[in-house]
């Protein structure tokens, strides 16, 4: 089966006041996104969509619901490790306000090998893995975050869990891994964004 990720659009810059989850919704320019790669998905046959229940991934696969006329199913176990931070800061921003945690970041390095990390490492890779044995010789689009895609790929190609933020995924890239019963994992694509051609302004790098 073919397992295509989609990373959430870009999000607002969020901080609660009440150290309450930030859970931000998407930015303008996060929706245009969404909207975009909704687009081009359609030239795909998808069977399933699957998604993170935090706000900027559910907004980012409303227009992709829509576009292949197919209904979302929400997955707690695909949500990003940083689902109870009070804050979010989209990393083209925190470059500019934190330059240190923006290269600990960048470098792969997220934190190290906490009870909690490795606790939320391995939902992500049951719940992936559960879709797999679910939906053989299928195309699913799981819409969520970096981190999941980073770490689902870290556990495809053999990648130290501690240093497992290893591929640059932009908002609303895509990334293919074929998936076989017997357990053969293979990475087809990281980071597509033909959705942007002859959109620029949708692209935002770091």
């Amino acid at each position: 089966m073919e397992l295509i990720f989609v990373r959430h659009g870009r999000p607002e810059h969020v901080q609660t006041s009440d150290g309450s989850p930030a859970d931000p919704p998407l930015a303008e320019v996060g929706h245009l996104q969404a909207a975009a790669v909704a687009q081009w998905l359609k030239e795909e046959t998808v069977d399933h969509i699957y998604s993170s229940p935090m706000r900027r991934a559910m907004e980012t696969a409303k227009p992709i619901e829509e576009a292949l006329g197919l209904s979302v199913t929400i997955r707690e176990h695909l949500s990003e490790f940083d689902r109870n931070s009070s804050s979010y800061v989209p990393m083209e921003i925190l470059k500019e306000v934190n330059r240190r945690a923006w290269e600990r970041m960048a470098s792969g390095a997220v934190s190290d090998s906490t009870d909690s990390m490795h606790t939320w490492r391995d939902s992500v890779l049951g719940e992936v893995e559960h879709l797999i044995e679910h939906h053989s010789g299928q195309r699913v689009v799981v819409v969520c975050h970096g981190g999941v895609i980073n770490a689902y790929l870290a556990f495809c190609l053999s990648i130290d869990e501690r240093e497992f933020m290893k591929f640059d995924v932009d908002y609303t890239s895509v990334t293919r891994v074929l998936a076989s019963s017997t357990g053969h994992r293979s990475v087809k694509s990281v980071n597509e964004t033909t959705h942007f051609r002859g959109q620029p302004h949708l692209s935002i790098r770091d």
